[in-house]
C-alpha cells in the first residue's frame, strides 16, 4: 500500500485539488499546478472559465487554498499567477 505522505509533493497538491475540480468544472474551469518550490510555496493556474471569474479570488482563498494548506502541512503559501486578489 502506497502511503499518503510518500507521493511527491506537487502530487499531493495536485490531489487535494482533486476535490475541488468536479465544482470548477460545472463552471467551465479547472487548475493547474505550476510548481512547488522548495519553501513550499506553490504555484497555481485558473484554467478556463475560472481565470476571468468575478468570483474566482472567493474560490482560491476559500477553496482551493484551503485544501491545499489543510492536506499538504509542508505547504507554506498559495499563490494564483493569473489572479488578482484585491481585498481578498
Amino acid at each position: 500500500m502506497l502511503v499518503a505522505n510518500s507521493l511527491p509533493l506537487i502530487d499531493r497538491v495536485d490531489k487535494a485539488l482533486d476535490s475541488m475540480r468536479p465544482y470548477l468544472a460545472t463552471d467551465g474551469g479547472n487548475v493547474k499546478v505550476l510548481d512547488v518550490s522548495d519553501e513550499g510555496v506553490v504555484r497555481l493556474e485558473l484554467l478556463g472559465s475560472c481565470g476571468s471569474c468575478p468570483m474566482s479570488a472567493m474560490t482560491f482563498k476559500g477553496g482551493l487554498e484551503e485544501a491545499i494548506l489543510r492536506a499538504v502541512p509542508e505547504v507554506t503559501r498559495v499563490e494564483a499567477v493569473n489572479l488578482t486578489l484585491r481585498g481578498v
